[in-house]
């Protein structure tokens, strides 16, 4: 992306009923036109504004993070967000499970020919209000056009930069024996919107992605108890794959109480009606959190009294297991292992 807000042109982009074609991604006119009228109008910012193909900035002492995800999310518009929100959401998100403060994101845009100008407008002005709310400009980015049956609308990579603070040391490996593990409220919310979306499936209760921007959140967790383990946030594969991966790194078992975990009603009954497990469905707002047991209650209060933990609870405990298992007493009074996701329960949910 390579802005320049001086520039002029003959006519203006055509956004209500114009699409995108191959020349809008040619690095002429036609392309030029494109960011200006589009994204540099929305994203628009100091840095962005520089017109450079990179952006330099001052950063304070202290440990750097960077981290990049790419989004082909379907349909792109779903109930609660869409690609550009989630695009925004997810790249801070995962900045900021290192406990870091997120500084600034890149964009990255791959346009098939013909998708609408009044779409893409459309899902710009949600991302860069979600930059916006967070706090966390977009400040570099891409564009690329491709032939049309090459891509599915928009595909959106972002990148996320940030700092972690003095003292602080969050990582998946750190998981001890006796450890607490709590999440921030009720899981499946984003992948059964996605998939009611998708299929066109009515519920008595409409159910809506939880996508949203971590970040606060966690600075006032790590603010409260800097001394927090763990952070994930669990997406693809959900809870039960996310605290699999977090048992593999810290070569620990975990105990869970199925009965303390948040599932919604509704979330609960459309994972019934369409066989699937909450466990293991996607979430887009949401985090896990292990850290020592004596912390827990009060890491515990910090997140209930946020917007975005009010349904935080304590889930479970880290134990001594050599080979990594996970196992959850039931509802029932039973027990399971709570295995890795095999195969793909939703796909494009990201």
């Amino acid at each position: 992306m390579n802005p320049n807000t001086n520039r002029r042109f003959p006519t203006r982009l055509d956004i209500r009923k114009g699409s995108v074609d191959m020349t809008h991604g040619s690095g002429g006119r036609a392309m030029a036109q494109l960011i200006d009228e589009i994204f540099v109008k929305h994203f628009n910012n100091e840095l962005l504004c520089q017109g450079n193909d990179q952006a330099a900035f001052e950063v304070s002492g202290g440990r750097m993070v960077m981290s990049t995800d790419g989004h082909v999310i379907s349909p792109l518009f779903f109930p609660g967000g869409d690609i550009g929100s989630l695009s925004v959401h997810g790249t801070i998100n995962d900045v900021a499970m290192s406990g870091a403060i997120p500084l600034y994101l890149s964009a990255g845009f791959i346009l098939e020919e013909g998708f609408p100008l009044a779409d893409l407008e459309k899902i710009v002005i949600s991302m860069a209000q979600a930059a916006s709310d967070a706090g966390v400009p977009v400040i570099t980015g891409d564009t690329k056009v491709v032939d049309k049956g090459s891509a599915d609308g928009v595909f959106i990579t972002t990148t996320g930069i940030g700092r972690i603070p003095d003292g602080v040391n969050i990582s998946g490996e750190l998981a001890r024996p006796g450890d607490a593990i709590l999440v921030s409220g009720s899981i499946g919310d984003h992948g059964i919107a996605i998939m009611s979306s998708r299929e066109n499936l009515e519920f008595e209760t409409t159910i809506e992605s939880d996508s949203a921007a971590l970040h606060g959140l966690i600075a006032d967790m790590v603010s409260a108890v800097p001394a927090i383990h763990c952070l994930r946030d669990p997406t693809r594969g959900g809870l039960a794959t996310t605290l699999n991966e977090l048992a593999q790194q810290s070569q620990v078992g975990m105990n869970l109480k199925e009965s303390s975990i948040p599932v919604k009603p509704a979330v609960s009954a459309a994972c019934e009606l369409l066989g699937l497990d909450p466990l293991y469905v996607a979430n887009e707002g949401k985090l896990i959190c292990i850290c020592a047991q004596q912390d827990a209650q009060r890491l515990l209060q910090v997140m209930q009294a946020h917007p975005l933990g009010q349904q935080a609870a304590i889930i479970g405990e880290v134990i001594q297991n050599e080979h990594g298992f996970i196992q959850m007493e039931t509802s029932f009074g039973g027990s399971r292992i709570v295995d890795w996701l095999t195969g793909e329960q939703l796909p494009r949910i990201c």
